[in-house]
């Protein structure tokens, strides 16, 4: 049987170059470390951290009606923000849960983009596709385009280096120019850091990234894999699809419920999630951090304090580089609270952990 041949973004061999590890990342051969994770995890704490996350889906959403449209599909509300302004939001299916998660870019009424993730990227846009009117385009940019995340305290100097706008609000985007280029400037991103995201033509991508790495490096930052993105989002309690969120773990479940428009009406799985919200659900996300060593991996049994009582599962553990102790989020039963000691099984040893508020680590993006 032929393996599937990897996806590579355009700064695939400059990765290589830089003697990144690579690994399948949502049918994409992608950096998961250059130097190390805990490195690459610190930069981003303390100066700055650039990531290759091209792999992200984009897509343009254009047409009379567009805004309209896209606000009877998706979870959020776009009337909530205005023209310039970025959402997180869901695409969710009948029963509630989670399609895909995506950021959403308002430009205008009649122009909407859209960030969703590398593996579901061609998913969101034919179920877009499906039920779009007339008028309505849904144009996949996927290649056209690339994404770089600078994430971190320095990413706004390292923004003006290169001359491109840096003085935004979180969650906003403007226009600028690299290489005689248009690029799109993000005051977004999934790391809890000040930090942007640069989406831009994927012919200039090479040189944009060379310009970024060589003033992230003055200021003694560097380049960041996947691993170093996945310890700062836990920290964070960043859910992440297919894990903590999923198309049976509903945003009721994990707590997301604040990036529902439940005063819209219409919107996919809008009656289910509308229940679960009324009648409540019997199991919710929270957030685990050891009370001994241990570091906890997805799929590990969660049990109550007895260890005698199964109450769920991790969907999400790691070892957090800026907390020295493993850290999690579980689904566990939903009368799990914080302050409670639960115990996960540790290849085979029952490991103390206490239920936390999220964010384990204090956010700095605005």
């Amino acid at each position: 049987m032929n393996q599937v041949e990897l996806r590579r973004t355009p700064l695939h061999s400059r990765h290589l170059a830089r003697g990144a590890k690579t690994a399948d990342f949502g049918g994409w051969d992608m950096p998961i470390e250059y130097v190390g994770t805990v490195a690459e995890h610190t930069a981003v704490r303390t100066t700055v951290g650039l990531f290759d996350v091209s792999h992200m889906g984009k897509v343009s959403v254009t047409g009379a009606g567009a805004l309209e449209f896209l606000n009877g599909v998706l979870a959020n509300d776009l009337n909530r923000i205005h023209d310039g302004k970025a959402q997180y939001s869901m695409l969710c299916n009948a029963e509630g849960g989670v399609i895909d998660d995506l950021i959403v870019y308002r430009w205008s009424p009649e122009h909407i983009f859209i960030i969703p993730n590398a593996s579901n990227a061609a998913t969101v846009v034919s179920a877009l596709r499906a039920v779009a009117p007339d008028g309505v385009s849904i144009n996949d940019q996927h290649d056209a385009l690339g994404i770089i995340a600078i994430q971190g305290p320095q990413s706004r100097s390292v923004l003006r280096a290169i001359g491109v706008p840096a003085d935004l609000d979180y969650m906003s985007m403007v226009k600028g120019e690299y290489a005689g280029a248009e690029v799109v400037v993000c005051r977004t991103g999934y790391t809890g850091e000040l930090g942007f995201e640069i989406v831009a033509p994927s012919e200039i991508l090479g040189v944009l990234w060379d310009d970024l790495c060589l003033h992230a490096e003055a200021v003694e930052g560097m380049p960041a894999g996947l691993g170093a993105r996945d310890t700062l989002r836990t920290e964070m309690g960043y859910p992440l699809h297919g894990q903590d969120i999923s198309p049976a773990i509903s945003p009721v479940q994990a707590g997301i419920s604040w990036a529902i428009g439940w005063q819209k009406p219409e919107f996919q799985g809008r009656n289910a999630l509308t229940e679960q919200r009324s009648q409540g659900v019997s199991k919710h996300l929270v957030a685990l951090i050891a009370s001994e060593r241990g570091i906890p991996r997805p799929h590990m049994e969660v049990f109550d304090s007895t260890g005698e009582n199964l109450i769920g599962e991790v969907t999400s553990g790691t070892f957090s580089p800026t907390l020295k102790q493993g850290i999690a989020l579980a689904l566990v039963e939903s009368g799990i609270r914080v302050g409670d000691v639960v115990l996960v099984d540790i290849r085979g040893r029952k490991s103390s952990f206490s239920v936390t508020a999220l964010p384990l680590v204090p956010s700095s993006t605005r």
